[in-house]
């Protein structure tokens, strides 16, 4: 079996816009350190900068903070909208932080989620992906080529432009291409042999999408010389999980209607957007489609083992959507309670355990009575040699 990798998408729903930002954003932080802590893989991070609830403007400055508090985990941008930057800056700024965290980073990239984000510097929706394109290629030819690149757009300009670093992982740090419903994502990651990042991949619907999505990442791949890496593929999807479904059901009752709201009427995403008026619709709405979890352990793990099969073939890594549906302390023990007990039924340290647990108890009767007529053994040759050291008489009186 192969061994699955677990991660974090981290927008950051942080939800209300009425709580304090700066004490959210220090929950982002203790967020990455606890999951590094439980043995997650990696963290996305993402760059929003509007509507007040996705509130990390640059993913990059936000890793290189969170690198420094933490030991092992791995931190990619999810994603850096390259429409709105110079590509060369891009590159510049990612080699260093590639450094400064010793080799942890990764980089996501994709058009940009939010048209509001786009709508202030001047850019339609319908110019987003087209730029992907072009910039992707400059990018890439900046952060893995020694030579000079030169290119005019209407939104920049290079002039014999390259990196005076190069990055701190051989060649280059890991770079996945986001992708949602069109087909921009997987072509470009096909395109370039890069990973892919799925999101609205947990649903029936989204899932027939996904299969597209993987047919033309293949196709792309094969045309290009750059088979598709079945690794490299996360899929993500969001969960909350407690000891019991009734308790997660409780839990989310703090902040799920406020996470639908934003998706119905701030966040203009029309492929994250959960239907319903009611607490009680919104909630049926994930359990009929599949798209989220709200449940038990057994429950996320019933949810994985399905997106496995319907895969026909498995991908990499799955990564949970970080939220604010419960508070925090239940959000802790979610956490907690998916590295415990889904992670490790993902892993081949589990099958062994098992089949050592199935050998010793299939050897028990046999073994116990065996251990048992060894110890009374040893008991009685001690009690004989006690009695052969007494003194001939002893104990009469």
């Amino acid at each position: 079996m192969a061994k699955m990798r677990f991660g974090l998408f981290m927008p950051p729903f942080n939800s209300p816009p009425t709580q304090n930002p700066t004490t959210s954003l220090q929950r982002d932080v203790e967020t990455i350190q606890l999951l590094d802590r439980l043995g997650y893989d990696e963290v996305w991070v993402g760059e929003h900068h509007s509507a007040a609830t996705e509130i990390i403007a640059d993913p990059l400055t936000f890793i290189a903070h969170v690198g420094a508090l933490t030991q092992h985990i791995k931190l990619g941008t999810g994603v850096v909208s390259i429409p709105y930057h110079n590509p060369l800056w891009i590159a510049d700024r990612a080699i260093l932080v590639d450094h400064l965290i010793r080799g942890r980073l990764m980089l996501g990239v994709g058009p940009g989620s939010l048209p509001t984000d786009a709508a202030m510097i001047g850019l339609e929706p319908d110019q987003l992906r087209p730029a992907l394109a072009e910039d992707l290629d400059v990018l890439l030819r900046l952060l893995t080529s020694d030579d000079p690149v030169s290119v005019t757009t209407d939104r920049y300009e290079l002039v014999e432009a390259r990196c005076q670093l190069a990055p701190y992982q051989d060649p280059c740090f890991e770079v996945a291409v986001a992708a949602t419903a069109s087909p921009t994502g997987p072509r470009l990651a096909g395109k370039y042999g890069l990973g892919m990042l799925s999101v609205g991949a947990t649903t029936e619907m989204g899932f027939d999408a996904l299969a597209l999505h993987w047919d033309v990442w293949e196709a792309e791949g094969a045309a290009s010389g750059r088979p598709a890496d079945r690794s490299r593929w996360r899929l993500m999807g969001p969960m909350h999980i407690a000891e019991t479904r009734e308790q997660a059901v409780e839990d989310i009752r703090y902040g799920f209607d406020a996470f639908v709201e934003y998706t119905q009427k701030t966040l203009a995403l029309p492929p994250v957007r959960i239907p319903g008026d009611t607490f009680e619709e919104r909630l049926a709405w994930i359990d009929q489609t599949g798209w989220g979890v709200v449940g038990t352990p057994d429950d996320a793990i019933r949810q994985l083992q399905r997106l496995v099969d319907q895969s026909n073939g498995g991908f990499g890594c799955f990564i949970l959507l970080q939220h604010d549906w419960a508070n925090w302390q239940a959000t802790q023990r979610s956490f907690e309670l998916f590295a415990r007990h889904v992670v490790p039924a993902f892993q081949p340290s589990q099958k062994r355990l098992l089949a050592s647990e199935a050998w010793a108890r299939s050897k028990h009767s046999e073994l116990d009575a065996k251990n048992g007529a060894a110890i009374q053994a040893a008991t009685d040759r001690y009690a004989q040699e006690k009695a052969d050291q007494e003194p001939a008489g002893a104990g009469r009186s």
